[in-house]
C-alpha cells in the first residue's frame, strides 16, 4: 500500500487553493482548516457552492476526500472543568463534526485539551462526553473523529497511550469504529517518548498505542522538533532539520501503520504570505516530501 504524503497547505484564497497547492505538489493527502482556528465557530456551516468549488479543486489535484484530514480550532478545550466553557468546547467540536463530514472528509483531528482543575481522569470523561455529543449530532457521518496526542505541556490531556485509549474507550461500542487517533511526531518526542533513539524504541512507542486503544494511528502529523526530548515544547521543524532527525521518519515510513493513512506536514512555510490566486506550493514542503519519498525507497537508517 501506497505512502499518502501530504500537508497542511496555506489555504489562502479558501481551502480550493490548499487543494490546488497540494496537487502541483504532487500529494497525495492534505489537512485543512473548515474555519478560521482561532474561533469556536460553533454556528459557522459549508454552503453549497463553497462545498461545490472544494470538491471540483479536490478532484483537479487527484486527491481522494478519505485521504483529508480536518483540523479542529485549536481554542477549543473538551477536557476543561469550566461548565460553560466546556459546553462552548463540546458544541464546537460537533459543529466541526459537521462541517467535516459535509466535506467527505477522513476524520477531523482534534487537540484533546487541559485539565486545569489537576483532575486529569475527570478530564478524560469530559473529553469522551464531548466526543459522543458530536457523534449523536452527526449519526450518518462516514468521517472519523480523531484525537491528537499532546506534547504535554501543563495540564494537557492525550499524551500517554492510556490516556488516549481511554478517551476512546469511552464511546459505546456502536460507535467505536467512527472514531480513532493520530499521533504527531514533535508531540511523541517532546513529551518524552524516545522514537528518535532507536528503529527498535519508535516501534515500541507504536506498539503501547495500539495496545492502548486496539487500532493503529488514523493519520500521522510529520513534524520534526525545536524542543528537546521531554521538554513538551510544540515547535514544528522542517524534517532532517529538527532534533528529531531524518532518521526517526525513515523508521517510521518503513512501519506497516504508516501504510494507507494520510502523512500531513505541519511543518514551517518559506512563504507565509501568498496571493489569493496563487497556487504555487510552498518549496519547503516541495522539498520536504521529496525528502520523505526518498527515506521512503532506501532501505532503513540506523
Amino acid at each position: 500500500m501506497s505512502l499518502l504524503l501530504g500537508a497542511h497547505c496555506i489555504d489562502t484564497g479558501g481551502i480550493p487553493m490548499a487543494a490546488r497547492r497540494a496537487g502541483k505538489a504532487g500529494m497525495q493527502s492534505l489537512q485543512i482548516f473548515s474555519a478560521i482556528p482561532k474561533f469556536y465557530n460553533d454556528k459557522v456551516g459549508v454552503k453549497p457552492d463553497r462545498l461545490a468549488r472544494y470538491q471540483e479543486a479536490l478532484a483537479e489535484a487527484g486527491i481522494r476526500p478519505e485521504h483529508v484530514i480536518v483540523h479542529a480550532a485549536y481554542v477549543i478545550n473538551c477536557a476543561t472543568p469550566d461548565e460553560e466553557k466546556w459546553n462552548r468546547a463540546a458544541a464546537a467540536l460537533a459543529k466541526e463534526f459537521e462541517r467535516s463530514t459535509a466535506l467527505g472528509v477522513a476524520g477531523v483531528c482534534f487537540h484533546p485539551g487541559a485539565a486545569t482543575d489537576g483532575d486529569r481522569e475527570a478530564a478524560i470523561a469530559r473529553v469522551s462526553e464531548a466526543m459522543r455529543r458530536a457523534l449523536k449530532a452527526v449519526p450518518a457521518s462516514h468521517t472519523r473523529l480523531l484525537i491528537e496526542n499532546t506534547a504535554g505541556a501543563g495540564t494537557t490531556v492525550g499524551r500517554t497511550p492510556e490516556e488516549v485509549g481511554a478517551m476512546l474507550a469511552g464511546i459505546p461500542a456502536a460507535d467505536r469504529a467512527r472514531t480513532g487517533y493520530g499521533l504527531d511526531t514533535c508531540h511523541l518526542f517532546a513529551s518524552g517518548y524516545p522514537i528518535a533513539t532507536s528503529r527498535a524504541d519508535l516501534t515500541r512507542v507504536l506498539d503501547e498505542f495500539e495496545a492502548a486503544t486496539g487500532e493503529p494511528p488514523a493519520f500521522f502529523h510529520l513534524n520534526d522538533s525545536e524542543g528537546a526530548l521531554g521538554s513538551n515544547r510544540d515547535r514544528h521543524a522542517l524534517i532532517g532539520e529538527g532534533l528529531i532527525g531524518a532518521d526517526a521518519f525513515s523508521w517510521l515510513l518503513h512501519d506497516r501503520r504508516a501504510k494507507g493513512v494520510p502523512l500531513i506536514l505541519e511543518t514551517p512555510q518559506e512563504h507565509a504570505d501568498i496571493a489569493e490566486d496563487d497556487d504555487t506550493p510552498d518549496p519547503w514542503d516541495v522539498r520536504s516530501v521529496a525528502l520523505l519519498r526518498a527515506l521512503a525507497k532506501e532501505p532503513p537508517r540506523g
